[in-house]
């Protein structure tokens, strides 16, 4: 999202700002954008590093790098039907009025971190079952 914002892809896609107003509105009062940012690094960092690795052995695929893919299409799969109609934007992000592209895009942001993901892990972890 830094590398969105400095090089200026997509500027009127703000999936913070609109989960800002979502949670806003369901607590009842204003979310400072830091709560939004420790969210996401919470979510990304503990909550899906977790689960990776509690499914890693579980996932298809034989190396690290396959298994993050995997393990990212599933996460955008969920993330494009829930979290964006979460924050009215439509599955996968269609109706913010610029295509696919959203959608696109949070696949690419999803892959690169579920396949660096898979990767350190399978460099950390060598000795772990590859296949269930």
């Amino acid at each position: 999202m830094i590398l969105k914002s400095w090089a200026g892809l997509l500027p009127s896609f703000q999936p913070y700002e609109d989960l800002q107003q979502v949670l806003s509105h369901l607590v009842g009062s204003s979310v400072h954008p830091s709560v939004l940012w420790a969210l996401s690094c919470f979510n990304g960092a503990v909550v899906l590093g977790f689960l990776f690795g509690r499914t890693y052995r579980l996932l298809p695929g034989r190396s690290g790098a396959m298994k993050g893919i995997i393990f990212g299409l599933a996460g955008w799969i969920v993330m494009g039907l829930l979290f964006f109609p979460l924050l009215n934007k439509g599955l996968f992000a269609i109706q913010a009025g610029l295509g696919i592209i959203p959608g696109l895009f949070s696949l690419v942001m999803i892959l690169t971190y579920s396949i660096t993901m898979g990767v350190a892990y399978s460099i950390l972890n060598p000795k772990q079952q590859t296949e269930p």
